[in-house]
């Protein structure tokens, strides 16, 4: 049995791709960026972000796991300056 899938990320999704926005952050950037950012950060804030995010025209797509969980998400589209086809926005997974 595959352990994960990855689809197209859903509104209702928010909540998870916020939780692994802000854990990822906070095992990631551990020692190198100031604890007390890393304390500040807001998975509910995060959440409704990512919720306005996911309502609109987007290519957001997150690793579930069997479990249900989501454990990565990565945001792609069109590179901001024009200079190449596409761009990675985000790439996250948690630890």
């Amino acid at each position: 049995m595959k352990k994960y899938r990855i689809r197209k990320a859903v509104r209702k999704d928010a909540e998870g791709i916020a939780n692994v926005h802000i854990n990822s952050w906070k095992t990631t950037y551990k020692g190198i960026v100031s604890g007390d950012y890393l304390d500040a950060l807001n998975v509910e804030e995060r959440r409704e972000r990512w919720e306005g995010i996911l309502a609109g025209p987007h290519q957001t797509y997150v690793c579930v796991l069997h479990t249900g969980r989501i454990a990565g998400f990565v945001s792609i589209g069109r590179e901001r300056d024009k200079l190449y086809d596409g761009e990675l926005y985000a790439i996250y997974l948690l630890k």
